[in-house]
């Protein structure tokens, strides 16, 4: 059997297969404490449950449009314009089976081979494959620790070259938290403006800012600049709903015209059922994701605090998101239970094998020295596997000094 060089190409994604074998120890009897996958550890509220539950006694297990039922389109457009005051009209929503299909579909709509994608690092693991599975060139625009994680539009012109079509954006940022201010987006789209780019816009953590501080969607800049960007969103991360499968992409209307009919001969529409609750996620009340909001406030301020004093650790407060993303350079040329620390890949692994804690290695969001921790899980497991980490690195760094 022969296979395409595009499928020969992708690489795997790091935060599944760390997830996966910290599952497999979990199967053997193993207690892991997992900081792995980015997943909300809550049920997803009872109302949205008793609304899917509603959607298959009442018989709404059939085909939709390919775009998404009406009324979910509807509800999306009136969460644009309460949120972001900007108008959209249904048939400037595409409903996908979840945000990751929106984004893939949107890179096939807008790339042609060769065409460049700028991607601000550290990035979303399926960021770069998504580009290069629709023949584009990912391009990589580094940021730093100092800078917040966040690029700045000088950075971002020295990119910039004939051959660039898209910026993606991703505020509040996985892995980092990084939240981009008003400010900073309106220099960022003076850049995507002079140079005529498309903006995607990755906002699936939108609601999930701390701190007293509000999202600033790019397409709030100007007509033009709503005009030029294509938004991603879903319920997965505001509303415990990872398994629903339902995320969206709003935009102009030609561009969600074409990426309907590429869904269209892919996956067709997103689950009925998901569909069905997604509408009640966005219109009835928000209480239920208030309370969670509020806890992974207090978990992400127990991480960083935690974090912190791991021997070889340190980290920024995250101002978005549910992930602590660590510096762990003091640790590199480390020898630890016999290995040699020369990247993130290399601690998650003597993590995962030693003090059974599972975190994802800084190499696939393009920063290789540093690790990410999801706050999605209960405050007592946090402590347990930051407890596990300490006490392992303390033993092992004595061990090393006294050798």
């Amino acid at each position: 059997m022969r296979f395409s060089e595009r499928a020969r190409a992708i690489t795997p994604s790091s935060t599944f297969a760390f997830d996966a074998r910290a599952k497999e120890m979990v199967r053997k009897g193993i207690d892991v404490v997992s900081f792995g996958t980015g997943e909300p550890d809550f049920d997803t509220p009872k109302l949205i449950q008793d609304a899917g539950i509603e959607a298959i006694q009442k018989g709404v297990t059939r085909y939709t449009p390919v775009a998404g039922l009406l009324p979910l389109r509807e509800a999306i457009c009136r969460k644009m314009k309460e949120d972001h005051g900007l108008s959209y009209e249904p048939s400037q929503v595409l409903v996908s089976s979840g945000a990751k299909m929106s984004l893939y579909i949107a890179f096939q709509v807008l790339l042609s081979p060769g065409d460049e994608v700028l991607i601000p690092a550290p990035y979303w693991v399926s960021y770069v494959e998504q580009v290069k599975l629709a023949d584009g060139v990912p391009v990589i625009v580094p940021s730093t620790e100092k800078d917040g994680f966040r690029i700045k539009p000088e950075a971002l012109r020295k990119y910039i070259t004939p051959k660039t079509r898209v910026l993606l954006l991703n505020s509040p940022s996985n892995p980092s938290g990084a939240v981009y201010t008003e400010a900073e987006i309106r220099a960022i789209a003076e850049v995507a403006c002079e140079h005529d780019l498309t903006i995607v816009s990755d906002e699936i953590y939108e609601k999930l800012i701390y701190d007293g501080n509000s999202h600033f969607s790019i397409a709030q800049v100007s007509p033009e600049l709503q005009d030029r960007t294509i938004l991603i969103n879903g319920v997965s991360k505001t509303y415990a709903m990872t398994g629903w499968r339902i995320g969206y992409a709003v935009g102009p209307k030609e561009a969600i015209k074409l990426m309907s009919n590429l869904q269209g001969h892919s996956t067709s529409n997103a689950s009925s059922i998901g569909q069905y609750a997604s509408i009640t996620a966005l219109t009835g009340s928000q209480d239920a994701f208030r309370t969670m909001k509020a806890e992974f406030e207090k978990r992400r301020n127990l991480m960083v605090e935690r974090v912190n004093k791991i021997p070889g650790f340190s980290c920024r407060k995250p101002e978005g998101a549910f992930y602590v993303f660590a510096n762990i350079s003091e640790l590199l040329h480390k020898t630890l239970s016999g290995v040699t620390i020369n990247s993130g890949d290399d601690l998650a692994d003597v993590l995962l094998d030693h003090a059974h804690v599972a975190v994802i290695p800084g190499s696939g969001f393009g920063m290789p020295d540093f690790v990410r921790f999801s706050y999605a899980t209960s405050i007592n497991r946090i402590e347990e596997g930051l407890d596990r980490i300490r006490e392992y690195l303390s033993l092992q760094l004595n061990l090393e000094k006294v050798v």
